[in-house]
């Protein structure tokens, strides 16, 4: 975590596209942004690669992210590397990864601009897919990735290493393997502990397993996780939440702390994240506000 000193010139306001209030509301930030005098502000969905190129190449200051969790996620995969301090603005239903309220926006960005902020910054996954000793994929997440079943339901075999050694094996749904942001996503559901964000520990949790290692562990920093699938039916590869990868018996998934960090702004002090956390926990948006 570090103060920043700078005062951002240029912004990219990045979008859910899917979203209708979250086009208006970008069309009214950059609109804020010109009364406020800034010239240079680039408009575009979530999804826009032109935008990514732009950020890879040093044109923004700072990114604004107008969406829920998922649209963070993206922004940190694509502009995390580019090394772009992200602020995001919460259209979605928890919002774990985002401080900034809808109705909070026009303060939170008049704090920006008087460079009134400081940066959280959290590890990213670098994830491969092997097939015979040689990488098919390669992916950077910031929230875990799941190797499970597929559409049969039937526990798949799954042997897990550290560093080259012998960790578990498992006969189960699946296993995850999750940064510390990803400590409060699929992680906690499956019963992981909670870690916080500015960590740079591993986290592996077994899904469902049936007669096997049934406790998340947790790993140092430095660790190299293989993860090798034994199925005779199907096995899928999910890094987070996007579209799975079909793994082949005997494919290896093979994930460490990338070298990128993700830089997101933060107003509020350090204790928010446990202060947002409980708030859910405690009344789940998902149920619809019961208790």
């Amino acid at each position: 975590m570090r103060k920043i000193s700078l005062i951002p010139k240029s912004f990219a306001i990045a979008y859910q596209p899917n979203l209708n209030r979250a086009i208006d509301e970008a069309r009214k930030i950059v609109n804020f942004l010109h009364d406020q005098g800034v010239q240079h502000v680039n408009e575009a969905s979530i999804h826009e690669e032109e935008l990514s190129r732009k950020a890879q190449a040093g044109e923004f200051d700072l990114l604004i992210a107008v969406g829920g969790d998922g649209t963070m996620l993206r922004a940190g995969r694509f502009f995390g590397p580019a090394k772009l301090p992200i602020l995001g603005i919460n259209l979605g239903n928890f919002g774990f990864l985002i401080e900034v309220q809808i109705d909070e926006w026009q303060e939170a960005i008049s704090k920006v601009l008087l460079g009134d902020f400081r940066i959280e910054e959290r590890m990213m996954l670098k994830i491969e897919h092997l097939r015979n000793n040689e990488v098919l994929e390669s992916w950077e997440a910031l929230n875990e990735i799941v190797i499970c079943r597929g559409q049969i339901v039937r526990p798949i075999r799954l042997k897990a290493s550290v560093d080259g050694y012998t960790l578990a094996s498992y006969v189960a749904d699946g296993l995850i393997i999750a940064t510390p942001t990803g400590s409060t996503a699929y992680s906690l559901a499956a019963g992981g502990p909670i870690l916080p964000p500015e960590l740079r520990n591993l986290l592996i949790i077994p899904v469902a397993p049936h007669l096997s290692v049934d406790r998340a562990v947790i790993l140092s920093e430095g660790a190299c996780v293989t993860v090798q699938s034994y199925t005779e039916h199907e096995a899928v590869l999910s890094v987070d939440g996007q579209p799975p990868v079909f793994l082949q018996d005997g494919d290896i998934v093979r994930a460490s702390a990338s070298q990128n960090l993700v830089s997101f702004v933060r107003m509020q002090d350090p204790g928010y994240f446990y202060r947002n956390l409980m708030a859910y926990m405690e009344q789940n948006p998902s149920t619809g506000g019961m208790k």
